[in-house]
């Protein structure tokens, strides 16, 4: 089971930006970004294959959001831009055992989550 933790989380105003990170315990193949507002389902926001060359952000923050990695580091980030108060949310790191690009497969390891806040 691959160890997966979340940081770079936290309480920001809108408009700011923060970067988070998705650190491994070793090499990570496919690798997404999830969050999950209170009252409301889990929700993937962003992926990218093992070599970076897929990617996908959801269209609620394609314009602001960017992900990538450093395989070197086994991590990934994403760095969220222009921040607004409905990007509230625990965000969540997860990772599938392949080389494949489908986002919407199941997820093989999941971090614990780290906070985001965004106040108005």
């Amino acid at each position: 089971q691959v160890q997966l933790v979340e940081s770079g989380g936290g309480l920001v105003q809108a408009g700011d930006s923060l970067r988070l990170s998705c650190a491994a315990s070793e090499r990570i193949l496919l690798v997404a970004w999830f969050r999950q507002a209170p009252g409301k389902d889990r929700a993937l926001i962003a992926g990218i294959n093992h070599s970076g060359g897929s990617t996908y952000l959801a269209a609620s923050v394609k314009s602001r959001f960017t992900i990538s990695r450093d395989n070197a580091k086994n991590t990934v980030y994403l760095q969220m831009n222009n921040l607004r108060p409905e990007d509230t949310a625990v965000y969540y790191c997860a990772t599938q055992h392949n080389y494949g690009t489908n986002y919407y497969a199941r997820y093989d390891d999941w971090g614990q989550g780290t906070q985001v806040t965004v106040s108005s």
